[in-house]
């Protein structure tokens, strides 16, 4: 089982940058593909970016491609977003997401087990 917190989130300009990081709880981080998702008020949730489970593949969403970048450190038990260039249309809470499954990283929130609380990004034009 794991525990996921967001970090990382606030307020900035259009163009600006923001790191977010997620740390996770437990032993078996490794083994899980990680994703960012995002969902501003009145919305349903989206995808943003995701990771494999071994760090080797990654998948961005078009809206996003470009400016913003997932990683993950596994000594660390944690995955990053770098967010690049924002736009008044980023501003959202931001939340991760862990799922054990194979194959490339998805974009669909049904392949991820375990979420975190979120973390709310607000950019201002």
């Amino acid at each position: 089982q794991l525990q996921l917190v967001e970090s990382g989130g606030g307020s900035v300009q259009e163009g600006g940058s923001l790191r977010l990081s997620c740390a996770a709880s437990g032993r078996t981080f490794g083994r899980y593909a990680m994703a960012w998702f995002r969902q501003a008020p009145g919305k349903e949730r989206e995808f943003v970016a995701a990771i494999s489970s071994n760090g080797g593949s990654f998948y961005h969403d078009s809206s996003v491609t470009g400016r913003f970048r997932i990683a993950r450190d596994d000594a660390k038990n944690t995955v990053f977003l770098q967010m690049n260039s924002l736009k008044f249309e980023d501003t959202a809470a931001y939340y991760c997401a862990a799922g054990r499954y194979s194959g490339d990283p998805s974009r669909y929130t049904e392949r991820y087990e375990y979420w975190g609380q979120g973390t709310q990004v607000t950019v201002s034009s």
